[in-house]
């Protein structure tokens, strides 16, 4: 037969397996460029691709070590646990999941620390926790630091990034804007400052409560913020929208926020600020 006379080819040089060792996990490609990038070229340039300028998102712990003066920070520890009122099993497993894969254990981390000197307090969200969704312990731990920060008159700053309201906790998430709201009102009467900065992506309740409702509102480059998203918004409407309309630079000469600023400015332009309040 035909078959039998086929012989098999010897493994040429090409073929044959490599023996390089590539560590796992130590490399990562940039969505922006396609480039593959060192992770601790990446760490040591603050998240922000070496060759095309892309932001990565960052992990609370990185954003913490960038802005908050080292040694500084003291979370408020609530001990809160996130509650799962439609009785949804996947939730429980995710939840577990997500804590054991990010070191966290909620989507936002509050507390207050320092800035070049300054007391603030600061909470941060972390899209890699259920992509920073605003459940009843998020909500409840952003309304606590607000009041924490009306009790002992520090600046208050909240990095947002979110897809929106957690709607795995039903309307109960929803409730959540109504309640940051409410307490940012009180703190807006006591005369605090509070300065609100939004990162890639800021949507949904979070855009429509606590992010929105900043003294003064940043952003960093190439942030997108708004809602909903522009399919849904389309066909809401019936109307075609601009291209790059919920980009942070289509916002800033629109008049949504009052600047953009870099990464690397982040730290400086916060501490001014505070000083020009005080």
């Amino acid at each position: 037969m035909i078959v039998d006379k086929i012989k098999k080819r010897a493994p040429s040089a090409k073929n044959k397996p490599s023996n390089i060792d590539i560590p796992v996990g130590k490399w990562i490609k940039c969505d922006e460029c396609g480039e593959i990038i060192y992770i601790e070229t990446l760490n040591k340039n603050l998240n922000i691709c070496p060759n095309c300028g892309h932001y990565f998102r960052m992990h609370i712990n990185r954003r913490l070590e960038q802005i908050i003066d080292k040694g500084t920070f003291e979370s408020f520890d609530l001990k809160l646990e996130t509650s799962n009122p439609l009785n949804m099993e996947e939730y429980t497993k995710k939840l577990k999941a997500l804590r054991e894969k990010t070191g966290l254990e909620e989507a936002v981390e509050c507390g207050t620390g320092k800035i070049n000197g300054e007391n603030v307090v600061i909470c941060i969200m972390d899209s890699g926790f259920l992509m920073g969704s605003m459940g009843v312990v998020v909500g409840e731990k952003i309304t606590y630091a607000i009041e924490q920060a009306i009790e002992k008159k520090f600046p208050l700053i909240i990095f947002s990034v979110s897809g929106g309201a957690r709607m795995q906790e039903g309307i109960i998430s929803l409730m959540q804007m109504a309640k940051t709201t409410s307490a940012l009102t009180k703190l807006d009467k006591a005369g605090i400052l509070y300065i609100s900065v939004l990162t890639d992506p800021t949507y949904g309740g979070v855009t429509a409560s606590f992010a929105s409702l900043g003294d003064i509102i940043l952003a960093e480059p190439k942030a997108m913020i708004g809602f909903a998203g522009q399919r849904v918004i389309e066909q809401t409407i019936g109307e075609s929208l601009p291209e790059g309309f919920q980009t942070a630079e289509f916002l800033l000469e629109h008049g949504f926020i009052d600047k953009i600023v870099e990464r690397k400015d982040l730290k400086n332009t916060l501490y001014k600020l505070i000083q020009y309040h005080k």
